[in-house]
């Protein structure tokens, strides 16, 4: 890997360069790909419209640099390494020749069934091989892949299906997480209850569910690959698709109710996941590396199939979760395959560690080289516990800040090269210029100074645009700072010039390392016949990071109890398990300003206990409210 750094010198060198000469160092790592016609210029932006292009004028294909090119050294080298939810069931190996043609008969499936390119494809479909081989065969023959987390409910797929008009959907009869059993066709069918624009549904048999099949409609996907195989398994040639084409769109949720798309492009998206994955991780050939996250989520995108493939690495997915059987699976794996990288969530340590050292004490992790964080900011208990428990005090920790716009690590300390401190995200990645702002606007220099995150020159990984709609991309990410990306994180920059993220300054929660808009809790808990009115915020959770709140005004003579377990209920249906919230506490009324809007900030500093730090509540349009809810929360806690 000709441009992996070295050294800490190297580093500030390829920084430096980045800054000063950013297309002729970009330039320089693009052609470490392999394209079908080069570029013609590195760089075309303003942050005004926005209107970013990276690489304008190259044709290339991405699957071609993460299969094709590493057929003829290394084809015989594992690929992807999937372990399923159940240790007592068959892993499965799929070596780069063996994916390369699994996804090129899946591209003539979809071929066979009316997607050609630019077409959407919404995939949801549990942690199995498939789900890389769907997303890789879309990407073949430029048709674009939305892929939904498999634990999203029959109204947020709709959302999703409807906003991008998929003409396809890819799922499974059901998939395993733990001791559940996903219903995912069934979730799917009542989803396509809404949605006029597909077509066609291609299901996967896993867990063997009984579901319903509409004729005319859905295919079985094992039905679909033995048509294939009897035209003789023909090649399917990789689409030329444009430098700027649209690779994927991925929802993320939004501080209004409706979901947005967020849009990745082909060749900045391929060549700044590739050069980060090489670099911050300092993958070495013949590694295992194991990324936890689910592939429905940016992480997945980025550094389970793009960013590893595109390097020949070796990725292993897991179809399961990190307490079934028991708290040690994690270990078990790392064991099992002699992962050398492991990259996973605060969420995922904070849980583990709950359960004991008694489940880590007894495994062999002595391959591990090098561990990754990601999601949120990783605490110092937990940062200490990963280095010391799991590491054994030698593996150097990469704690990535990136978001789902961003296409991949931003600010990240590169494993063993640069300096290391817990909580800290600590140095920007090449290309990328970070910068602090005030709320007037003005940029805040030097260090020890805290401000509002933004990036002030694109890298090629960043969002274009979101889907259908662009002046919501300039709105949300353009309009708050002029000429500058607003990642909507505060920061603080220490004495040293190190970075450390601070939290969300909108009103978007990061609960278990995803962001949850408050706006779309709301909206699904006040769909409950019942509540009147309900506002959400933040509160520190032990494991999740941050928990759900809610403050709910509900119609007088409810059973509090009942009605508790039914807005949960409500939520689940509407968005998903992950976005529950974890205490609903009823109260008569919202502290709100006079012109009406909810005064969160109040809120949330009930929810943390901080009742002494309430802050001005004089604009307030009834002050006594507060007083109301804060003796609610200190009886509720009282019970609890």
């Amino acid at each position: 890997m000709s441009f992996q750094i070295k050294s800490f010198e190297a580093y500030q060198e390829a920084y430096k360069k980045s800054v000063e000469q950013p297309e002729e160092f970009w330039g320089e790592i693009a052609d470490n790909f392999f394209w079908k016609r080069k570029w013609t210029n590195v760089l075309n932006w303003n942050f005004s419209e926005p209107n970013i292009k990276w690489f304008e004028g190259g044709k290339l294909n991405i699957t071609e640099n993460c299969l094709d090119r590493h057929i003829y050294l290394n084809g015989d080298k594992p690929a992807i390494i999937w372990e399923p939810n159940d240790p007592n069931e068959a892993h499965r190996i799929l070596s780069y020749k063996q994916l390369l043609q699994k996804v090129e008969q899946f591209a003539t499936v979809l071929k066979n069934n009316n997607i050609r390119k630019g077409d959407r494809v919404c995939i949801y479909l549990p942690m199995v091989p498939e789900l890389v081989i769907a997303v890789l065969a879309c990407a073949r023959i430029g048709a674009i892949h939305s892929v939904v987390f498999g634990g999203f409910s029959a109204q947020s797929i709709a959302d999703r299906i409807n906003d991008a008009e998929c003409k396809l959907v890819i799922t499974a009869d059901g998939g395993f997480r733990g001791k559940k059993v996903l219903e995912l066709k069934t979730i799917v069918d009542d989803a396509l209850m809404q949605c006029k624009s597909v077509e066609k549904v291609i299901v996967l048999t896993r867990s063997r569910t009984p579901i319903s099949m509409l004729k005319g409609r859905d295919v079985w996907w094992e039905d679909e690959i033995k048509k294939v195989e009897t035209q003789g398994n023909p090649a399917c040639p990789a689409e030329e698709m444009d430098a700027e084409d649209v690779l994927f769109i991925l929802y993320t949720s939004g501080s209004t109710g409706k979901p947005k798309g967020v849009v990745h492009t082909t060749a900045g998206y391929m060549v700044y996941t590739g050069y980060t994955f090489a670099n911050t991780f300092q993958y070495q050939p013949g590694e295992v590396y194991f990324c936890t996250a689910d592939i429905g989520w940016i992480t997945g995108h980025s550094y389970i199939v793009y960013g590893p493939l595109s390097q020949g690495a070796t990725s292993l997915m897991f179809e399961g979760i990190p307490t079934f059987p028991d708290a040690g699976r994690y270990w078990d794996i790392v064991d099992k395959y002699k992962v050398n990288i492991l990259y996973t969530a605060p969420t995922a340590i904070r849980s583990l560690m709950a359960f004991g050292d008694e489940y880590i004490d007894n495994k062999d992790l002595s391959s591990l080289r090098v561990l990754g964080s990601v999601g949120e900011p990783i605490n110092q208990e937990a940062w200490e516990w990963y280095h010391n428990k799991v590491g054994k005090g030698k593996c150097p920790i990469a704690d990535t800040w990136w978001q789902t716009e961003n296409g991949g690590h931003l600010i990240t300390p590169i494993a063993g090269i640069s300096p290391e401190i817990p909580g800290y995200a600590m140095l920007p990645l090449p290309g990328v210029q970070p910068a602090l702002m005030d709320e007037s606007g003005a940029e805040i220099q030097g260090n020890d100074v805290s401000g509002n995150l933004c990036i002030k020159f694109p890298w090629p990984g960043m969002l274009r645009t979101t889907w259908g709609d662009h002046e919501r991309c300039k709105q949300t990410y353009f309009s708050t700072y002029e000429n500058m990306y607003f990642t909507g994180d505060g920061c603080y920059r220490s004495p040293e010039g190190y970075y450390r993220i601070t939290g969300r300054v909108d009103d978007v929660l990061n609960v278990s390392g995803h962001r949850i808009g408050t706006a779309e809790v709301e909206n699904a808990i006040n769909m409950h016949a019942d509540v009147v009115e309900s506002a959400i915020v933040g509160y520190p959770h032990p494991v999740k990071g941050q928990g759900i709140y809610a403050y709910v005004i509900a119609n007088h003579h409810i059973d509090a109890e009942k009605t508790r377990q039914d807005i949960l209920q409500t939520v689940q249906r509407i968005i998903g398990a992950i976005a529950k919230p974890d205490i609903i506490q009823f109260v008569q009324d919202l502290p709100k300003t006079r012109s009406g809007k909810i005064m969160r900030r109040i809120l949330r500093k009930i929810a943390e206990g901080e009742l002494n730090n309430l802050g001005d509540t004089s604009t307030l349009q009834d002050p006594t409210v507060v007083e109301a809810i804060i003796k609610g929360a200190e009886e509720f806690q009282s019970k609890s």
